[in-house]
């Protein structure tokens, strides 16, 4: 299983016996579960590390575009969790595809749920492209949204490539990217 992901113009490397699955994208969503219920939105990323922890990871990049969706991007994240929790419940017995089927099982008898988010935005906001969010109290806002999920969810607003992250966050340039 592999370790690294691109997810929207970034590079994800997981540490050393990590896999990371690109889950919003993957065959069981697109086809099977993306459309349940009137509509499912996913995290963009499922990772399992060494330990038996189930990440679940978010990146959203503002720097060069305005959020126009209504609402809380920490509520959009909790619906995405909730999303790709029973998503992947639902992929353990009803993927057509076995690697997704054996990942969505791993995934669910993780040892603990631990939720990311990781936020650009711009450093010297203006009227165009004002901050998203105050990045002093960000982590308390992800944090109060995920308590039920994971009280120690991680909000990292500004460097992706955070210190407190397990993984490594790499912009791609422009003309090297998948897809």
């Amino acid at each position: 299983m592999t370790g690294v992901v691109e997810v929207d113009g970034w590079r994800l490397t997981m540490p050393k016996d990590w896999w990371v699955w690109k889950y919003d994208d993957s065959a069981f969503h697109r086809n099977q579960f993306q459309k349940f219920a009137g509509g499912s939105k996913a995290m963009d990323a499922v990772a399992l590390a060494a330990d038996g922890s189930l990440w679940l990871i978010e990146l959203k990049d503002y720097r060069r575009n305005r959020r126009t969706k209504p609402g809380s991007v920490f509520a959009e994240v909790a619906a995405k969790v909730r999303a790709t929790l029973a998503g992947l419940a639902t992929a353990r017995t009803r993927a057509n595809d076995a690697m997704e089927r054996d990942r969505a099982h791993q995934s669910t008898a993780c040892r603990q749920i631990r939720i990311a988010l990781q936020l650009s935005q711009s450093v010297h906001p203006s009227r165009l492209f004002r901050q998203v969010l105050d990045p002093a109290d960000a982590q308390t806002q992800l944090r109060r949204e995920m308590r039920a999920v994971d009280p120690h969810a991680l909000c990292v607003v500004g460097a992706m490539d955070a210190p407190v992250l397990p993984w490594a966050t790499v912009a791609i340039p422009s003309g090297k990217r998948d897809g």
